[in-house]
């Protein structure tokens, strides 16, 4: 059977969507990531901003009440359930790439999903987001451990499950060890070496 869909799980900073759009390139597959919040914001009709800052990661001013609080019809309830209608129309229209977002949860039990985390060392991504996203008056390690945190805790309230555990994907790729061209290549031969 062949992979129509890619699921990408990313720490920030290690490459993650840009794996994901060179991927999409060679492979001819639509990438979704911030395209989503675009389509997500006419399907949902929640704002863009807000799907933006929220749409897979905790409020980073309420964390504790998001984890313990937010039950029932909230907002981030309705965008989740949003999110999850739309992640699962584009991987029925296939041969896509989801960057992020809870994909891997929300289509864990596809067999026609192919499941990725990809991680690297504080190190590499500090310079990779210093580069990409420019100073801030947040150091790069504490915005890093901010994002993640923020992800992790999204992560397991909507799913119950542990983000980055490597039980949950196909294959986990250190991409500051690795290189972003060479994890491309490396998902490219493991969807062919599971078929």
């Amino acid at each position: 059977m062949k992979y129509r869909v890619i699921t990408i799980t990313r720490e920030f900073g290690s490459g993650g969507r840009t794996i994901g759009k060179a991927l999409g390139e060679k492979l001819g597959y639509d990438v979704y990531d911030y395209e989503f919040v675009k389509k997500m914001t006419m399907e949902s009709g929640l704002e863009e901003d807000y799907i933006k800052e929220h749409g897979e990661d905790a409020n980073k001013k309420n964390l504790f009440s998001f984890m313990w609080t937010n039950a029932g019809g909230s907002v981030s309830d309705q965008l989740f359930i949003a999110q999850r209608e739309a992640i699962t129309n584009l991987a029925n229209k296939g041969n896509c790439i989801i960057v992020g977002r809870c994909a891997d949860y929300i289509l864990k039990d596809r067999e026609d999903v192919f499941h990725v985390f990809i991680h690297a060392d504080m190190d590499f991504r500090a310079e990779r987001i210093v580069n990409k996203y420019g100073e801030r008056t947040d150091s790069p390690e504490k915005r890093i451990k901010d994002k993640d945190k923020r992800r992790k805790a999204y992560y397991r309230y909507y799913t119950n499950y542990k983000w980055g555990d490597a039980t949950n994907y196909h294959m986990s790729l250190n991409s500051g060890k690795l290189g972003i061209d060479h994890c491309v290549d490396l998902i490219m031969k493991g969807m062919d070496d599971t078929l």
